[in-house]
């Protein structure tokens, strides 16, 4: 069975002399369904974004570009070890596709969730948004102290 049929699939295209009647191929981005509602934004499926995740002594840094989309059209969450960052990049206009000579950009929703490596402290999450750069740093939780569990006899 081939790998679109057991997973979610979008289908993008990129010219390419002497392919199909347009000289058009189809390319096919596979994306893994994690239970992520993929309606959030009314598309069947959703991008995925790439990332770069880093520590520092105190805190998680998310790091991510997400070019042409403002503020308030993206969505951070995080719940418990898991934070996920969803948005929407529209385009500004439509072009025909014969025209296109590469079409490489992804429009539509996208959406990313990270494990986290470490606990975080929720209370202090916070997102910033620079020149298409997002930023999302989470402070480190302090580290839970062992504790000791005695064990007790049962029936002896």
């Amino acid at each position: 069975m081939p790998l679109c049929g057991l997973l979610p699939y979008t289908v993008g295209t990129m010219p390419f002399p002497g392919f199909n009647d347009g000289g058009v191929i189809e390319a096919v981005a596979v994306t893994a369904d994690l239970g992520v509602p993929t309606e959030w934004y009314g598309d069947p499926y959703e991008g995925e974004l790439s990332v770069d995740v880093y520590q520092t002594e105190t805190e998680l840094v998310v790091v991510s570009t997400v070019a042409g989309v403002k503020p308030d059209e993206l969505e951070v969450t995080l719940n418990r070890d898991v934070v996920t960052i969803r948005g929407r990049r529209d385009r500004t206009h439509e072009v025909p596709k014969e025209d296109y000579f590469y079409q490489e950009c992804y429009w539509g929703a996208f959406s990313r969730s990270i494990v986290l490596p470490v606990e975080v402290q929720p209370a202090g999450v916070h997102a910033s948004l620079k020149n298409g750069v997002l930023t999302v740093v989470l402070p480190k939780a302090a580290p839970a102290p062992a504790v000791s569990v005695p064990v007790t006899p049962e029936g002896y």
